[in-house]
């Protein structure tokens, strides 16, 4: 066994972890820091596009890149598993056995699905009309079932309990298939379901208003409090538990010729079963400094924090400058600021050419970045979803920039009551 020491150690080499690590050297111009990523993959991807992949709208291809062409030069790549944390001893130990030291920590591993979770589901994702937008592996099949698709025939889309990656994602599915249905002229013989476990169509009040009126005019059939809970990929059938309400802990059983799983998702094991985690497994950092609530030389971002965020790359876009400002303090000897307010963005994409863009903070407050109602589904949206936003995410963000346009948090819902 192995044994390295790095001032810096960031795991995960995600979204979260490779903007940290080209930030920190765009702004330690004073220090040379000794920075090391601990990643497993060698392929990294940008997931946000999985969406319009599932909808034949953009090539998978063009969604990857190598993990090593990511690495900013100079930061050391781990190419690793992590099994366990040590913070007593700021020592983590991989699944080789090798053990890495640190004087600072940022966790940033993302989140894990776990097909297991739904009976039936690993046996069956990827064949037999089971699709999934959640995995590179299975979402150019999305679009196999998509096209497959009959007058008389059944579709189904799922939606588990929080955690999940971008919780607007299940339902962009369903509106792009509807579409596609539509624009197909078979809209009225495909009955669509949208079945979630959730009590709302979206976690945010004045975007959930707007969404129950676009499912309503896709004519899609939402059903709330239901939980999938194991499909029958012989017979076709999904069951779902309903889990409020009056009928609550009865199952139902769908008939289904498509269903779209969004698999449940949890932080990975080796972080839940870490001193790093909280209660529901995930790293505990303060809402607004992201620094570990109990280690102060750790830091956590990304889907895998405890924050009450939407867990979306839009999320660690702003999260990831107060890191490394608060990283590069500490190295200082300096305080650390309270300056994430809870930003999340999810372009939903509603139809094609068509995306509402919902942004907010903590507590639900809508702060859109355009002068522009950010209740309407608009073309400029879906430009900005399929062609901006890769852009900004390979070319800038990953290259550690961090100067981008400031949302708006005096924005005031024109249809609520005066204070």
């Amino acid at each position: 066994m192995a044994h390295a020491h790095h001032q810096i150690v960031i795991v995960g080499g995600g979204a979260a972890g490779i903007t940290v690590a080209a930030s920190l050297q765009r702004h330690a111009h004073d220090l040379a820091l000794d920075i090391a990523i601990i990643e497993p993959s060698s392929a990294h991807w940008y997931q946000p596009a999985f969406t319009l992949v599932g909808a034949g709208s953009y090539k998978l291809q063009n969604l990857r890149k190598d993990e090593a062409d990511l690495i900013p030069e100079g930061v050391t790549w781990i190419q690793g598993a992590v099994a366990t944390f040590a913070p007593e001893s700021n020592s983590v130990t991989l699944a080789s056995g090798n053990t890495v030291t640190y004087d600072y920590l940022v966790v940033c591993p993302g989140l894990q699905l776990n097909w297991a979770a739904v009976k039936g589901l690993d046996a069956f994702i990827g064949r037999g009309g089971v699709c999934s937008n959640y995995a590179p592996e299975f979402v150019e099949y999305t679009w196999e079932c998509i096209q497959k698709l009959k007058p008389g025939m059944k579709a189904l889309f799922t939606q588990p309990p929080m955690p999940i990656k971008c919780p607007g994602a299940p339902q962009k599915a369903v509106y792009m298939v509807a579409d596609y249905l539509t624009k197909s002229g078979i809209r009225q013989h495909v009955d669509v379901k949208f079945l979630t476990q959730t009590p709302a169509i979206f976690g945010v009040p004045f975007y959930a208003k707007e969404l129950v009126k676009i499912a309503a005019a896709h004519h899609i059939d939402v059903r709330y409090s239901h939980n999938l809970v194991e499909i029958d990929g012989v017979a076709k059938k999904a069951t779902f538990e309903i889990v409020a309400g009056d009928k609550q802990g009865q199952r139902i059983t769908l008939d289904y010729d498509m269903i779209h799983v969004t698999p449940p998702q949890s932080a990975p094991d080796f972080l839940k079963a870490s001193p790093l985690a909280n209660a529901g497994g995930m790293v505990d950092v303060h809402a607004n400094s992201l620094q570990h609530v109990k280690y102060k030389n750790v830091f956590g971002l990304g889907d895998a924090a405890s924050t009450a965020n939407s867990k979306t790359a839009a999320a660690i876009r702003k999260q990831a400058p107060v890191v490394v400002r608060n990283l590069l303090h500490l190295i200082h000897k300096g305080a650390v600021e309270e300056a994430y307010d809870g930003y999340a963005s999810c372009p939903l994409t509603t139809g094609y050419g068509r995306v509402l863009m919902a942004e907010f903070i903590y507590g639900g407050k809508p702060t859109p970045t355009l002068p522009l109602d950010p209740r309407k589904e608009r073309l400029v949206n879906w430009t900005i979803k399929k062609y901006g936003l890769p852009a900004l995410y390979w070319d800038y963000m990953l290259k550690g920039y961090e100067s981008f346009p400031k949302h708006d948090t005096t924005y005031v819902d024109p249809a609520a009551p005066p204070a």
